[in-house]
């Protein structure tokens, strides 16, 4: 790890609308695993790569949209699963190219898999890169990902 990942501010992990549910809403798609259990991975999966975590959820788009602002200021990087706002948000999409910090975008299914409006994303366009598909393991890899970035 570089002086640079030792120093930076923590990641922002940030989950949109109904991930508060994950363990109950559509296990067959989202897993059994609750949002304390991906919040529990993320700091355990930090700490193995020398990250601080934030980690952050809200059903409403307003509320995303103060976090990403102060995310300029207290964050190296952010994390988004902003769930259904992926497809629908041009507010997100433009509050994370004001906060000038690199994003991974996030999603637990394969949204090229599910219906035909999933298949946009407003958040891919201020992204680094997306990871879909991988259930809430890419939590971890999208944190790995991010060590990456912030090391160079």
């Amino acid at each position: 790890m570089s002086d640079a990942t030792a120093k930076a501010l923590p990641v922002l992990v940030l989950n949109g609308p109904n991930l508060n549910m994950l363990g109950k809403r559509q296990p067959e798609i989202y897993g059994r695993e609750t949002l304390a259990d991906v919040e529990a991975l993320c700091h355990a999966e930090a700490t193995r790569l020398g990250l601080a975590v934030e980690c952050f959820q809200s059903n409403h788009e307003g509320a995303l949209i103060d976090r990403i602002q102060a995310a300029r200021e207290a964050n190296s990087g952010i994390v988004i699963n902003a769930g259904a706002y992926t497809h629908t948000s041009v507010a997100l999409m433009d509050a994370l190219a004001a906060a000038e910090r690199p994003t991974i975008e996030l999603h637990i299914s394969n949204v090229f898999k599910r219906e035909a409006f999933r298949h946009h994303s407003y958040i891919s366009a201020v992204s680094v890169g997306v990871i879909c598909g991988f259930g809430t393991h890419g939590y971890a890899l999208a944190l790995q990902a991010m060590a990456r970035i912030l090391s160079r």
